[in-house]
């Protein structure tokens, strides 16, 4: 479909994201599975698709253009199209159900949709209403000359739905500013360069994807080649052909790379590790990294996995270094101009620790508050929500937990779902899981609180298990009594096949609890 594409319109923008890319327009920018793609093309195909979406407006002046696009060069000219016509994009993500998919359309109160030909069928019957403008791609492509309009830093740039594990998905709404902070936060942590080239297996519609590894590499001239989804065997295949310099990827993804290294035969395993040396970095994110995942990665590959920690509302706060030992368990130091302190909080009284604000001494736990130009602008059209996330003094309260130790952070978890309360204590289901990682037969876990009458929250875990184990909750209780104390140790243990989990392959901790009281609660 792309050599009817025309390369050849004037460059012009006030989005410094893409201005800059200006003097990139002969490097390639995009590999997908059509062919490769210079910042040339990307430019000037997203101005056309740009003023076609402007259909003679002369600005979208902040409309929400929702869009569902495989992960492909054709994702990021619609990406960019919305933001050069001075709308707000809104990424679909592909495997919602449709329940899902309508909430984000009318939530965001969406004006445009755009869609890949793959995605035409849901698309329509999502966009029934008479006040949506459904387009494919193809219809966007068409000749078209006028001016864009100048889009000022400060505007809404894009709209960024939360899991919605615990309540509705909420819109996080970020500027162009935003971005920019976080993108050249990350630029000078991690030493991107325009030799780059990372390979993007992540999902489109988060911000691990769209900033750390997508945006970034644009940023600074690098090539970006995109997976249309993660696929363990065809990223080891990648590894091998060699010339990546940088890997994204969450905790399960390196599970399930380890998983393909340890099948294949000894003569492939060498050229699967061999592969990783040409990478420069290699980094882990979105959810806990067992210690056990980091030894053995670093033992396949040479590298130790960079850790850091981030949300939606606030892209990156904290990493390891990029020179420098990386502390399994630890998620480093702030990055540049991102201010993070640490306020006591009371699992009971969250309340009023919203009022009191005390900060915790070193060593001690409490609840991570962040403040910089990377902080969101707010939830969409949720005023008293936002209001009530950030502080008098303008500091996002961001409900994880961590503390402070010899210099570095180290993350306990959520506070509303990973710092539990049993038997008077207050526990880290974070803590629990590293230990029981170390348990030779467990392949994965999760810990979670179930409400019980004695222990307030009852420990529980979910354990997927190696294969020809016989592993089951006493010989699980025994082995664990001789590493945790004993309100640490599960009272409650379930054997899965699967962990349930979210598009970034965050566990679901919600889906266990309903999982263990419908079907696996004692009687």
């Amino acid at each position: 479909m792309f050599n009817k594409w025309d390369f050849n319109l004037p460059i012009k923008s006030t989005i410094q994201l893409i201005s800059r890319t200006n003097r990139f327009k002969d490097r390639v920018a995009v590999v997908d599975n059509e062919g490769e793609f210079t910042y040339k093309n990307l430019l000037d195909l997203s101005r056309k698709v740009a003023l076609n979406l402007l259909n003679g407006l002369s600005d979208l002046k902040g409309a929400r253009v929702a869009f569902m696009c495989p992960p492909s060069f054709q994702y990021v000219v619609v990406q960019w199209a919305i933001w050069r016509a001075g709308g707000v994009a809104v990424p679909l993500p592909l495997t919602h159900p449709e329940p899902e998919l309508k909430y984000v359309l009318s939530d965001a109160d969406v004006s445009i949709v755009v869609g890949h030909p793959k995605f035409e069928s849901i698309l329509r019957n999502l966009s029934i209403s008479p006040e949506i403008q459904f387009h494919l791609i193809d219809e966007l492509l068409i000749d078209s000359n006028g001016p864009l309009p100048e889009v000022e830093h400060n505007r809404n740039s894009m709209i960024l739905y939360t899991s919605g594990t615990t309540s509705k998905p909420k819109g996080v709404v970020l500027t162009h500013a935003n971005i920019e902070a976080q993108v050249t936060n990350l630029v000078s942590a991690w030493g991107w360069t325009n030799s780059d080239r990372i390979l993007n297996a992540l999902p489109l519609h988060h911000v691990h994807g769209i900033v750390n590894a997508l945006t970034c590499a644009f940023w600074v001239g690098a090539v970006c080649e995109l997976m249309p989804s993660f696929d363990a065997h065809a990223v080891w295949e990648r590894f091998i052909r060699g010339k990546l310099t940088l890997f994204m990827g969450v905790p399960a993804m390196y599970g399930r790379l380890l998983d393909v290294w340890e099948n294949s035969p000894i003569a492939i395993r060498r050229s699967m590790s061999d592969g990783c040396l040409s990478l420069r970095l290699m980094i882990s994110g979105s959810d806990a990294l067992p210690e056990t995942i980091f030894q053995k990665w670093k033992s396949i590959s040479g590298h130790d996995l960079l850790e850091r920690y981030g949300m939606t509302e606030i892209g990156m706060a904290l990493s390891n270094p990029l020179v420098g030992d990386r502390v399994p368990g630890y998620v480093g130091t702030p990055l540049p101009n991102v201010e993070i302190r640490l306020v006591k909080i009371e699992i009971d009284q969250e309340e009023e620790e919203h009022k009191n604000n005390t900060l915790v001494l070193p060593g001690e736990s409490g609840e991570i508050q962040v403040r910089g130009p990377n902080v969101f602008k707010g939830y969409w059209r949720k005023p008293e929500v936002t209001q009530n996330s950030f502080t008098i003094d303008k500091w996002f309260k961001t409900g994880d937990v961590a503390s402070l130790e010899n210099g570095m952070y180290r993350i306990w978890g959520r506070s509303s779902q990973d710092i539990l309360k049993t038997g008077g204590e207050k526990v880290s289901a974070n803590e629990i899981q590293r230990e029981l990682y170390l348990h030779p037969e467990i392949k994965e876990c999760s810990v979670f609180g179930v409400p019980d009458p004695v222990w307030g929250d009852a420990v529980s875990v979910a354990i997927v298990i190696r294969e020809e184990s016989k592993l089951n909750r006493e010989s699980l209780r025994k082995w664990a009594s001789k590493r945790l104390a004993n309100y640490k140790v599960p009272k409650n243990v379930i054997v899965l096949c699967d962990l349930p989990r979210n598009a970034m392959g965050k566990v679901v901790k919600s889906q266990l609890v309903k999982l263990f009281e419908s079907e696996y609660a004692e009687k």
